[in-house]
């Protein structure tokens, strides 16, 4: 038995997904949408920075979306995770067919990539339980709210720098190394012309609403905690396609051109998986580039 066949599959049904989804649905293109309830931001309790969106919980801009987006007659969603994808001659052309760990299997002439990132957070006590609280990774998002006060970026690597210069409009801040920023005489400089406090050592925990403790004992109280963590594929489809993948600042990205189509035919990406930085409202605008760039491949094939 052949699978059901879509014009489109998104993979992925968070922001980028439900943006890329929408254009094709009022395209009238039978589409379906599988997503297995893994948004990357689902700790946040307040997104900021979103035109129109500014302070509300992300959960409810998600589902909001998945509402509008499932009002069109010729969209259908599944939960699931999609394991499996590969390619497949057909008479008409080739297609796309995903199988997802419930078994089912599912084909589609295009494919639609908005599989997210994983955050792989620093092992340190007490941060996991605090992130998208009071320990955050963008400063454009959660920055404003911590109104001036003291913020601290505890360091995974050279990107740490640049993050601790640019929290100076947002605060005071102090740098922790942590034993993963190795500062050069040049950045050391720049952090003193910035007014950055830099404490060596070893971060043993966080604590209380914001609080540092370090091996040695030293406590340092703050009003929030910035962390620029490495990030992870979520989704092995993008490597199972053979979409050609770049390294950035924090990790892999899939490699797209302005449309969001990838170097593979039939593939677009879009949203955290396929950009070096990171937003709601980014997510956004690239799935709605991407759904408008799959609909007219479809027309102009």
């Amino acid at each position: 038995m052949s699978p059901q066949h879509f014009d489109v599959i998104v993979v992925g049904g968070s922001y980028a997904g439900l943006s890329a989804a929408m254009p094709l649905a009022r395209a009238r293109r039978s589409l379906l949408i599988i997503d297995a309830g893994q948004r990357r931001n689902q700790t946040v309790e307040r997104a900021h920075g979103f035109l129109g969106h500014d302070g509300k919980d992300p959960a409810v801009i998600a589902a909001l979306g998945r509402e509008q987006v499932l009002a069109y007659p010729n969209v259908q969603w599944r939960e699931a995770f999609a394991e499996q994808v590969r390619r497949e001659a057909g008479h008409d052309g080739d297609r796309f067919v995903v199988t997802c760990n419930d078994g089912a299997s599912v084909s589609a002439d295009r494919l639609v990539l908005a599989t997210g990132l994983t955050d792989e957070l620093p092992d340190i006590p007490g941060l996991a339980e605090r992130w998208g609280k009071t320990v955050f990774n963008c400063p454009y998002c959660d920055g404003y709210e911590l109104d001036l006060g003291h913020v601290g970026v505890i360091g995974t690597g050279s990107v740490s720098v640049h993050e601790a210069m640019m929290l100076t409009d947002w605060g005071t801040v102090t740098l922790f190394t942590n034993g993963c920023v190795d500062l050069q005489a040049e950045e050391s400089a720049q952090l003193q012309a910035r007014g950055v406090t830099v404490v060596a050592g070893a971060v043993a925990s966080i604590d209380e609403h914001a609080t540092v403790v370090m091996t040695d004992g030293r406590r340092v109280a703050l009003r929030g905690l910035f962390v620029a963590p490495r990030q992870r594929m979520t989704s092995a489809l993008p490597e199972q396609l053979g979409c050609t993948l770049e390294e950035g600042p924090f990790g892999c990205f899939i490699r797209t051109d302005a449309c969001k189509a990838t170097d593979v035919p039939g593939v677009f990406a879009c949203g955290d998986t396929a950009r070096a930085t990171h937003s709601l409202a980014s997510a956004v605008g690239d799935g709605f580039q991407a759904g408008v760039a799959v609909h007219q491949s479809l027309v102009f094939a």
